[in-house]
């Protein structure tokens, strides 16, 4: 695949990486730093940081994660990029961040979109059910 700019040296549009690393080896770590930053080089994205929540907590508004909305609110800022919808946190935390994301004018955008269980079957065929406003990206593991 060629770039779209065809080699030229531009600006993609800058975005924000969020990880969030409970108890995970600094080899993982790496991997999915690297997965990224590979990601929006390969995408012409500027990865301009990466935010990275280590606690465990009941609270959307954790250190890194308000430090990002901090930044969100720079102009030119496209948006953030997560391996899965799980690096934003548990379900509920997950859902209100997304939330914060997208109230703060921002593309959340996933390189792994949300798991189906069992997708509705209709008489056109499988139903797929994915949240507003989230983009997903590329099938890959994290």
């Amino acid at each position: 695949m060629e770039p779209l700019t065809e080699h030229r040296q531009v600006s993609g549009p800058v975005v924000y990486g969020f990880l969030r690393l409970v108890r995970v080896s600094a080899a993982r770590q790496a991997a999915l730093t690297a997965s990224l930053a590979e990601y929006c080089r390969s995408h012409e994205l500027q990865l301009s940081g990466l935010f990275t929540d280590r606690e465990v907590s009941v609270d959307p508004s954790s250190a890194a994660f308000t430090g990002l909305l901090d930044v969100l609110a720079l102009p030119d800022v496209y948006g953030v990029i997560a391996p899965a919808m799980s690096h934003l946190g548990p379900k509920v935390i997950a859902a209100e961040r997304g939330r914060r994301i997208e109230a703060a004018g921002s593309r959340l955008l996933l390189v792994r979109g949300p798991r189906l269980t069992h997708p509705s079957i209709s008489r056109s065929g499988p139903v797929r059910r994915r949240s507003p406003g989230i983009t997903r990206v590329l099938d890959a593991e994290s």
